[in-house]
């Protein structure tokens, strides 16, 4: 037996006699400072016993259970003792008042204890002691784990103006071992970040710190830069600290039109979209770099400038320009105003009949008498169609027109083919047998009483 086991009986025995235990029904009654033979019989009876024990792993705070097993056990004792070789448990008789430890259970063939609110002073090496001939010892280490405490995020200065570098350093201290820290930007990974490990004063914990170094951007207005502490006694549940960027930059501008096709006698409104932080101050619109020509119908509202009733001397550039503290900005449109696009009817004529009625009279007194012949005369209309949008409705008013027109024509032409003739006055109708002029007249005498009631109308 050696020293170190020696003296762990020797207090284990101590303690047994505090609790006036016999010694002759204990270990400790073969216990003697001087090495002692041991027999064969009795280191045989000894084969097979042998404490098993396993390494545990606790939080800081939380609670650790050491046990120690013993298969083969012929009613020896076991012992649970500290680091600092302190016996915590003789068996079911507790050795040191520490109001943290407590027995869990105890037998021939098990000795379990409980440490509650475990520190870091406590992690360390334990040792199960099966007081055999000679005693055998199994360790346990304990280890505690330092929870790191909830990080911050320093090194921001709002506002950032676009195109600034920025450094943002996450910070945490009291993790053992080390924590691990990883950054985020709007739940997407940033990696190249310098990553620094310090050991705190009681040397068994750590303080680690990361620092991002990055350029900004308008983009980067409003995300969410997130530090995430990694460590096993966080039970997969990280500590976050985040920080909202506010990027300050010039305006950009856009203009967007209501009419991509105007045309004259139409309205357009052309919309400015600003968007700058600080929000842009009301936009200014010019055309063809001076003021707006003709106020009254060229109005600007908010961002918005409406022109009515287009015309070709509106045509030109128009300018929008946001101004806001950090800069200005703008962006410009041209304006080309476009022909009215008419769909014009065909002229179609449409004729108009003239009807004239003549009378023949025969005179007696003289020899001749005028004739008159029936006139027709045609006085054309020109129709213009005006200009209407609905096509079908164009195309239908045509068919109708050209239908009555066909239809016209025809009945005219059938008209005229039945009223074809000759028109002869008196004189000649008398002339048609007679040799002479004498005798014509003569003949026509017998017609003069129905002369006055020949008429003949024509249409």
């Amino acid at each position: 037996m050696n020293i170190q086991d020696k003296i762990t009986t020797f207090i284990a025995c101590f303690s047994e006699l505090l609790s006036n235990l016999s010694l002759f029904s204990s270990p400790c009654a073969n216990f003697s400072l001087v090495p002692v033979a041991v027999t064969k019989n009795k280191a045989k009876g000894s084969q097979g016993q042998f404490p098993l024990t396993q390494n545990v792993t606790v939080v800081e705070g939380g609670t650790a259970n050491l046990t120690c097993r013993v298969d083969q056990n012929d009613n020896t004792s076991l012992q649970w003792s500290n680091p600092a070789q302190q016996t915590l448990y003789f068996d079911d008789k507790k050795a040191l008042r520490d109001n943290r430890i407590e027995l869990v259970r105890a037998s021939w063939h098990e000795l379990s204890i409980s440490v509650s609110d475990v520190s870091l002073s406590d992690e360390g090496q334990y040792t199960c002691s099966l007081f055999t001939m000679p005693v055998k010892t199994s360790k346990a280490f304990l280890t505690v784990l330092g929870v790191p405490e909830k990080p911050q995020i320093t090194g921001f200065a709002s506002p950032v103006m676009e195109g600034e570098r920025m450094q943002l350093t996450c910070k945490t201290s009291g993790s053992k071992p080390a924590a691990d820290i990883r950054w985020f930007k709007n739940d997407k990974e940033v990696k190249d970040a310098k990553y620094l490990k310090e050991e705190d004063a009681n040397r068994k914990t750590f303080t680690v710190s990361s620092t991002l170094d990055f350029r900004v951007d308008r983009n980067d207005d409003g995300a969410v830069v997130s530090c995430r502490v990694d460590h096993e006694s966080l039970n997969s549940t990280p500590q976050i600290a985040k920080q909202v960027l506010e990027i300050h930059y010039t305006p950009s501008v856009k203009i967007i039109s209501s009419n991509s096709w105007p045309e004259e006698g139409q309205s357009i409104i052309l919309t400015c979209e600003s968007k700058g932080k600080p929000v842009p101050e009301p936009v200014l619109w010019t055309k063809d770099g001076g003021e707006l020509p003709d106020p009254e119908r060229m109005v600007v509202n908010g961002r918005d400038l409406s022109i009515s009733f287009l015309n070709k001397t509106d045509n030109g550039t128009y300018r929008c320009e946001a101004t806001n503290p950090i800069g200005q900005n703008s962006t410009e449109y041209v304006l080309i105003v476009h022909d009215v696009s008419n769909t014009l009817l065909p002229t179609t004529v449409i004729p108009s009949l003239t009807t004239a009625t003549v009378t023949t009279t025969v005179a007696l007194t003289t020899s001749t008498a005028p004739s008159a012949t029936a006139i027709s005369t045609r006085d054309p209309n020109g129709l213009t169609g005006p200009a209407v949008p609905d096509h079908a409705l164009i195309g239908g008013v045509v068919a109708v027109v050209v239908f009555v027109t066909l239809c016209s024509i025809i009945l005219l032409g059938r008209y005229l083919a039945r009223h074809k003739g000759t028109y002869l006055t008196n004189e000649a109708k008398g002339a048609e047998d007679a040799p002479d002029a004498d005798t014509a007249i003569i003949n026509a005498e017998g017609s003069q009483v129905n002369a006055e009631e020949k008429k003949e109308y024509f249409i």
